[in-house]
């Protein structure tokens, strides 16, 4: 869930993962400029996206679709932004403090 004071760059630096049009993206990232990055594959077809720090600030939430509505240079773009979950390896640590 987004707060209604987040930004989407701000999303975006604390995200594990990005959905771009339905699509999970295998990399993402910022670079040094705040450029954002994404890439994804459609079946066969590597797709690649990219966004200006003006079109990531110009993004808005969408709270009923819990997502982001960027328009970049190939039109509007609905972004999904995720933050992943890690398990513990709660044996492991029972052996290790044995």
């Amino acid at each position: 869930m987004t707060a209604a004071t987040d930004t989407l760059l701000y999303t975006l630096e604390h995200s594990d993962m990005v959905e771009i049009d339905g699509l999970h993206a295998f990399e993402f990232s910022l670079d040094e400029f705040d450029n954002l990055h994404i890439e994804c594959m459609d079946g066969r077809a590597a797709k690649h996206w990219e966004f200006t720090p003006a079109q990531i600030a110009a993004a808005t939430f969408d709270a009923t679709l819990q997502s982001w509505v960027i328009t970049g240079d190939s039109g509007e773009h609905r972004l999904v932004c995720m933050t992943a979950f890690s398990g513990g390896d709660d044996e492991e640590e029972a052996n290790e403090d044995a």
